[in-house]
């Protein structure tokens, strides 16, 4: 007789550790945490002043190189003449040159005339007079050699500016209303907060291993002006009808080739509390953080698996040890938050907002700038997130002679519907990750768009915001724009492979025109030519103009499209 035997079942298998560290143990589980935990990032800049700058590019270890040197504000850049198509065929030291992108962190954007001078300067000598503005509120500078950054850091640091963690898995630059302190309509100065944050905590090795970067945004101002929505951790000014003047929190939010929005946690935060809020969220996903993959080791993907209920109490109960107080949120923005153009401020003063083309200047024109606003009695600036500059502080009767003296500058204070809001990441010109180039392409599609709109008899829309990048990474923010275009090649009619992009519509953040953040849509199929991108955006605000409803915004309208009426 035959004997049948059932097959034993497998136990289940176990799923894969996240590499949490409150769960899962300290231990590395790819090459990313090996390397952080090997050395912290911080200990890099020793070896920086007394080896690598001494001895020069070829001393430098690859694992200080490729990773550690991000904890100073320092990446090497795309060596020049690299095709888009390259850019995912060839290994890091192959795209790379030997000189660096260094990034100057600016937290708050908070700049004086004597600190923007130095970092003029600092172009002007050891970085080509190269120098953009990001959309961070830092100011970058290229074909910095590594011999020339002990100066540079001297330089900059004996005015009270630094790189200190501008990159790398760290605390990114904290975001501050560009308006802080200044503003006749602010619910509440965010300066004392930006400021203890980042002395409590920006270099301090607590926090300098994260599973990834870490990003923080804080206004006080009715205009949401600092893009809290895609930041890791934000608050925003609220006034609480029984507690008073305060801060709504928000966490989780990141763009990137996974986006998500923040969330509200529904929690009142006062002042006071604030600096200890962020070190607890912080903790939070240095803590419980995904490190085992990377393109899940954003705090984003924490949050969506826990909820903001989950996240709420674990907040609570294991890190703060109070309870937070539920708040309202804020109110829908009445006025656009990139602070372009002329406005008085609480003194009777003016703040001028000036718009760069696409955020690129250069050392000269900082230094000119910096005279510029001293002449007027001024001595202070901001950056924005909006690849912005702002003078504060010029009398009234000075404003016209500052406006057109800064036009001659190429910054403008009055810009037109498309430049306004233009911005364009690095792109190939520097960048090993970029495809296509995006700061030249951006700045004279701009050029071409305004001069065919100027004869345009339909309704355009009161604003329009058009973001440029050059890789998937979306430093630009192409989710959240209007019209958002996300590089790539594309194959045109005749079979080439060219330069191109995605395209993204309707993509928004908190906002006069719309109130709520969303992300945009895409269009099966739509990707256009970078030399195309004037004709197409030319096109739809055509379409635009013939189909969307009296008064209602593009975004609005681009998401209700039907798909003819956006390619």
């Amino acid at each position: 007789m035959t004997q049948t035997t059932t097959p034993s079942r497998r136990p289940p298998r176990a799923a894969k550790p996240n590499g949490q560290w409150k769960i899962d143990g300290p231990t590395p589980l790819n090459a990313n945490e090996e390397l952080k935990q090997a050395d912290d990032g911080l200990n890099v800049r020793e070896r920086i002043e007394t080896i690598y700058a001494v001895h020069g590019f070829d001393s430098i270890d690859p694992d200080d190189l490729h990773g550690r040197f991000r904890w100073w504000g320092l990446y090497t850049q795309r060596a020049q003449g690299i095709p888009g198509g390259k850019t995912a065929t060839l290994e890091p030291h192959e795209l790379e040159d030997e000189y660096f992108m260094l990034r100057v962190r600016i937290d708050g954007g908070a700049l004086s005339t004597e600190q923007l001078r130095v970092i003029g300067q600092i172009s002007r000598d050891f970085a080509r007079d190269t120098a953009d503005i990001t959309d961070r509120q830092n100011i970058q500078l290229h074909w910095v050699d590594i011999v020339n950054v002990p100066e540079i850091w001297r330089r900059l640091e004996a005015v009270g500016v630094h790189t200190t963690e501008a990159c790398g898995d760290v605390p990114r630059v904290i975001l501050g209303s560009p308006v802080a302190g200044i503003a006749k309509d602010e619910l509440i100065d965010p300066t004392p907060v930006i400021q203890e944050i980042a002395r409590r905590y920006i270099g301090n090795p607590q926090f300098s291993n994260l599973p990834r970067k870490y990003k923080t945004a804080i206004t006080g101002h009715p205009s949401q002006d600092v893009v809290h929505e895609i930041n890791d951790f934000a608050l925003v000014g609220v006034q609480h009808p029984e507690l008073g003047t305060g801060y709504d929190l928000w966490v989780g939010g990141g763009l990137s080739a996974n986006p998500r929005l923040g969330e509200r946690l529904g929690a009142f935060v006062t002042p006071g509390q604030a600096p200890d809020v962020w070190e607890a969220v912080t903790s939070i996903f240095r803590d419980y953080g995904y490190r085992r993959l990377r393109n899940r080791a954003r705090l984003k993907f924490l949050l969506a698996d826990w909820g903001p209920e989950k996240f709420r109490q674990v907040l609570q109960e294991e890190y703060l040890g109070y309870e937070l107080p539920d708040g309202p949120p804020a109110p829908k923005p009445e006025q656009a938050g990139d602070h372009s153009g002329v406005h008085e401020q609480h003194d009777g003063k003016y703040y001028i907002g000036l718009t760069a083309p696409a955020g690129r200047v250069s050392g000269s024109i900082l230094l000119a700038l910096a005279e510029l606003v001293e002449a007027q009695g001024s001595r202070r600036l901001r950056t924005t997130p909006h690849q912005k500059i702002i003078a504060l502080d010029i009398p009234g009767e000075h404003v016209r002679r500052f406006t057109d003296a800064a036009a001659a500058l190429g910054l403008d204070a009055f810009p037109g519907l498309v430049k306004r809001s233009a911005i364009a990441c690095t792109g190939i010109e520097y960048c090993k990750l970029a495809i296509v180039d995006t700061k030249d392409t951006t700045i004279d599609a701009v050029r071409q768009i305004e001069a065919r709109l100027s004869d345009h008899q339909g309704r355009l829309p009161k604003a329009l915001s058009l973001h440029v990048n050059g890789c998937p990474n979306s430093c630009a923010r192409v989710q959240t724009a209007d019209i958002g275009l996300k590089g790539q090649l594309i194959t045109n009619q005749d079979g080439e492979h060219v330069p191109g992009f995605q395209v993204h519509l309707g993509g928004t953040l908190a906002g006069v025109e719309n109130g709520e953040a969303g992300l945009g849509r895409t269009v099966r199929g739509l990707k256009i030519a970078a030399d195309e991108l004037p004709a197409y955006v030319t096109r739809v605000l055509g379409s635009y103009s013939r189909h969307s409803a009296d008064g209602e915004s593009f975004a609005t309208w681009a998401h209700r499209a039907e798909d003819g009426e956006l390619s």
